[in-house]
C-alpha cells in the first residue's frame, strides 16, 4: 500500500499534478492560513491546528513512497504525519501526511502579496471537487484575507497557473469582494 499526501491548495487542482489516485478528503483539527517567510517573498497557504476545524481537500497516493517530487514542490513546508485526523475513503491502514509551513519560518512583512494566479488554481481546483459550496467553505476556513492580492493574472507568475473560465473567474473575484480584500496590480 502506498502512503498518500493530504493537498489542502494547489495539490486539490488535479491539473497541477500526475498523481491519478487521489480521493476527496477532509483533514480534522486544521485550518488553512495565509504565511509568510524570507525565503518565499509571497503569501502561501499553511495549515494551523484548530480543533474546531475541518478543511475539505485530496489524498493522493505517492508511488513506492518517493517523497523526493512531492517535497520539492512543497520547498518551505515541513511534511508532517496526520495520523487519524484525516477522514477518507481508503483502508485505515493508509499512512498519510500534510505539509505545514513550520511556525518558526514565519514573518510579518507588509510586502507580501498573494499571487492571484495561485488563488485561481486552488479555487478551481476546489469548484471541481466540491461546487461552489466547497469554494465558500475554502475561504471559510482560511485566515489572512486582509492580505493583498496581487493581480498577475495577465501574466501568471505562479508555475502551475490555469486558464480560468469566465464563470470561474467571478466566483474568485466575487470571495474576495465579500472579504474586503485588497487587490494591486503589479
Amino acid at each position: 500500500m502506498h502512503p498518500c499526501f493530504f493537498g489542502y491548495g494547489s495539490l486539490v487542482n488535479r491539473a497541477t499534478h500526475t498523481y491519478a489516485q487521489a480521493h476527496r478528503a477532509q483533514l480534522v483539527g486544521w485550518r488553512r492560513k495565509w504565511v509568510y517567510t524570507e525565503t518565499r517573498g509571497l503569501a502561501f497557504l499553511s495549515v494551523v491546528a484548530d480543533a474546531d476545524t475541518t478543511i475539505d481537500g485530496l489524498i493522493a497516493e505517492v508511488p513506492n513512497a518517493d517523497w523526493a517530487a512531492l517535497d520539492a514542490r512543497e520547498y518551505g513546508y515541513a511534511r508532517i504525519a496526520s495520523g487519524d485526523s484525516v477522514q477518507h475513503p481508503r483502508d485505515r491502514a493508509t499512512d498519510i501526511s500534510h505539509y505545514a509551513v513550520p511556525a518558526e519560518t514565519w514573518v510579518e512583512h507588509s510586502g507580501n502579496h498573494i499571487l492571484l494566479s495561485y488563488l485561481d488554481v486552488v479555487v478551481q481546483g476546489y469548484l471541481a471537487e466540491f461546487g461552489a459550496g466547497g469554494v465558500a467553505n475554502f475561504f471559510a476556513t482560511t485566515d489572512g484575507w486582509d492580505t493583498p492580492v496581487l493581480d498577475d493574472r495577465t501574466a501568471p507568475r505562479y508555475p502551475r497557473a490555469q486558464t480560468l473560465g469566465a464563470q470561474e473567474t467571478a466566483l474568485v473575484d466575487q470571495h474576495l469582494a465579500l472579504r474586503g480584500t485588497p487587490i494591486i496590480t503589479g
